[in-house]
């Protein structure tokens, strides 16, 4: 495996790129933020408003997720056929459209509808899509890209949360539904129709374009099996921590003010993370960067689990780790299977990622109720660190291999 990667993107023309990402940037903001991230300022006033129980409406999440997943490569093959514009605009409608059958639920039952629409725009408008997209655009240059649409995607909770809490102000929250779906049409889609660039699929320099059998034989099936149970993993890890962390530390001994201040930690660490990468310049490998996520990921959960007395340190470690393992998700299997297949194997790879997070936090509340949290930190902690085991793995099935250079 070489450290550098070839300069060709195999485009006949490449798009400018700062109003490519401006513009991704700004539509993951809103797309992260009004699903995601919705129901941390929303749950608490919709149950209040409507009498239904609180665990449905977080669960429906899950359920949304689960549509993410089960779309998600049949997204990366639209990508792969007609570009990206088309595939984020119509996740910019269906978005929308699960915002407003929000505001206009009377029953709990159309409220998870509206999540099962939510989560088929989930699946054609964020990270994977968006990636997939910019490897159409770049080619194989498109690891820098990658790199600062998720930085502008790290600001998703830092705008709509406070965004979220304005509009539940002065609209209640389905009026905040409803800012959110217009943000969505006059925004979000206006960005991606006018800013996108049509074609966005893989062009050789000469001759016809034609889309390549994903089949995937020898080293490249092991290395595309391995990156999958990484991002399993990683998936199911991170969505436990994001949902149960604040519980675990007040059970810990932490007043909710202590736990809020040391977890909004988590946040800034992944930024910095990114920025720490962006400025390396991409002068190493991809898959350098998923094995330095997973070792900052597993040493500060490891910290973490083991009590140690920093904990600040340890979900920065942790935080950081995690925001650079969003650039390696995406950068390494453009490196590993090219261009041509990039989208494709986005699709399919993305799908037990949202899987795993779907179920990641019924799985958190069952360990925190028969095991407690400390063995919930220890499983954690093994869960993540199983990771760096499967990185060696995936070192063992790529080094010395060619990289793809279609």
């Amino acid at each position: 495996m070489t450290t550098n990667l070839p300069a060709q993107t195999g485009l006949s023309s490449e798009p400018s790129r700062w109003p490519v990402i401006s513009a991704l940037g700004v539509v993951q903001i809103f797309a992260w933020g009004s699903s995601y991230y919705l129901l941390a300022v929303l749950a608490a006033p919709i149950a209040a408003d409507t009498g239904w129980p609180l665990s449905w409406i977080v669960g429906a999440l899950s359920i949304g997720l689960l549509a993410a997943g089960i779309v998600s490569p049949r997204v990366g093959d639209a990508i792969n056929q007609y570009g990206g514009r088309p595939v984020l605009a119509l996740a910019c409608l269906l978005l929308a459209a699960g915002l407003v059958i929000f505001a206009a639920a009377q029953s709990l039952w159309v409220f998870v509808v509206g999540w099962i629409v939510l989560g088929i725009g989930m699946g054609g408008g964020l990270y994977d899509a968006a990636f997939a997209t910019l490897g159409g655009y770049y080619g194989r240059s498109a690891r820098s890209a990658i790199t600062t649409l998720t930085l502008w995607g790290g600001f998703a909770s830092t705008v709509c949360w406070p965004l979220s809490a304005l509009f539940l102000e002065h609209l209640g929250w389905r009026g905040a539904c409803l800012a959110y779906a217009g943000i969505h049409l006059t925004i979000c889609l206006p960005l991606v129709l006018l800013v996108l660039p049509s074609n966005g699929k893989p062009r050789p320099t000469g001759g016809k374009l034609e889309t390549p059998p994903i089949a995937l034989q020898g080293h490249e099936r092991r290395a595309y099996l391995t990156m999958m149970a990484i991002v399993v993993l990683a998936g199911l890890g991170v969505t436990i921590i994001s949902v149960h962390l604040l519980t675990m530390l007040q059970q810990r001994g932490m007043s909710l003010a202590e736990a809020v201040a040391l977890g909004a930690l988590i946040g800034p660490a992944q930024v910095a993370g990114r920025i720490c990468e962006m400025a390396s310049g991409g002068r190493h490998h991809p898959f350098w960067t998923l094995a330095i996520a997973a070792v900052l990921s597993a040493a500060g959960m490891t910290m973490l689990a083991a009590g140690f007395p920093i904990i600040g340190l340890s979900l920065i470690l942790y935080g950081a780790g995690n925001g650079i393992f969003s650039i390696a998700k995406g950068a390494l299997p453009l490196a590993l299977f090219g261009p041509s297949r990039y989208a494709p194997i986005m699709g399919r790879l993305a799908r037990p990622s949202l899987v795993a997070q779907a179920v990641g936090p019924t799985v958190g509340a069952i360990l925190l109720s028969v095991a407690g949290t400390d063995q919930t930190l220890l499983a954690l902690a093994a869960l993540i660190g199983a990771n760096l085991a499967l990185v060696v793995l995936l070192w063992g099935a790529v080094k010395g291999k060619p990289i793809a250079q279609d």
